[in-house]
């Protein structure tokens, strides 16, 4: 049900961004502002599970089981999950499309650089040539159709708008849902993009990590093809100031009152009014409880 929401989304006319969640708690709180779908990144599981960097350290099996804490608090809105380049080769990519699928995944995304990645490239990428790359995404698709692959290309680092245009129209006919330009950030140009590939939507990725993020209004976006917007790590970062400021003020003053928090009665709600109130109520009878 949670692919078809994201289907859906990727079916319509209109933009929808897409806040990334590490979570259960972030999970319910995205839930709580209205959001329509959600993003597990691999970075954000780097960062809360091990303080390191997105360097390869978090395997598929590790994405998969944080998405296994997150759906239930998601309450069937549609989680979107980094699966890198696949961890390997076209039947490791299945292994992973088919974890991701267990876990509650919807949907994920896939790369087409080179993994691991070598120093001396545009942004640091490289990309490994279209045939293989488009294999691995008709595998995917062919074996696990309950899952929505995105191919994300990094080839406009490194080879310019024309390439990334052609790696797109492949993924696409190799059964990608939709595709991600990673770089391409100008209306223009994802304009030209959206001309050559009519019908397919567009992803693209919002993320602070990208050196140049133009300010462009959801209408213009929708305009070009664009349909989801990704802010993988928007929430985490503000998270990590929030804390920063927070242990900064008991290190240096014995006290955080002067740091606004979330009042702690909304912070038991959030697994629901019941369990706040009464964690037993709905289970054990009221004259049996200790």
């Amino acid at each position: 049900m949670t692919a078809s929401a994201l289907r859906a989304l990727l079916a319509s006319d209109r933009v929808t961004h897409v806040p990334g969640v590490y979570d259960p708690v972030t999970a319910a709180l995205a839930v709580a502002a209205g959001n329509r779908a959600v993003h597990l990144s691999g970075a954000a599981v780097s960062a809360t599970m091990l303080g390191r960097p997105d360097l390869g350290f978090v395997p598929a099996t590790q994405i998969a089981d944080r998405a296994s804490t997150l759906v239930p608090a998601l309450r069937g809105i549609p989680l979107l999950a980094d699966a890198d380049t696949g961890y390997g080769n076209p039947l490791h990519a299945v292994w992973t499309g088919l974890a991701y699928s267990r876990a509650g995944v919807s949907g994920l995304h896939l790369a087409d650089r080179v993994s691991p990645e070598r120093g001396g490239h545009p942004a640091g990428k490289g990309v490994i040539a279209t045939t293989p790359a488009a294999a691995t995404i008709q595998a995917l698709a062919d074996q696990v159709p309950e899952l929505v692959v995105i191919a994300r290309t990094d080839a406009y680092a490194v080879n310019g708008l024309a390439d990334t245009i052609e790696r797109c129209r492949a993924y696409a006919e190799a059964g990608a849902g939709a595709v991600l330009p990673a770089g391409v950030v100008e209306l223009a140009e994802l304009e030209e993009l959206h001309r050559a590939l009519p019908g397919v939507p567009l992803v693209v990725d919002r993320s602070e990590a990208a050196p140049h993020q133009p300010t462009w209004t959801d209408a213009d976006l929708a305009a070009v093809g664009v349909r989801l917007a990704l802010h993988p790590v928007a929430a985490l970062l503000a998270a990590m100031r929030a804390a920063s400021v927070t242990y900064r003020a008991i290190a240096e003053s014995g006290d955080a009152t002067a740091v606004e928090r979330m009042p702690w009665a909304a912070f038991t709600a959030l697994g629901g009014p019941d369990e706040a109130r009464d964690p037993d109520a709905r289970y054990v009878p009221r004259g049996l409880q200790t």
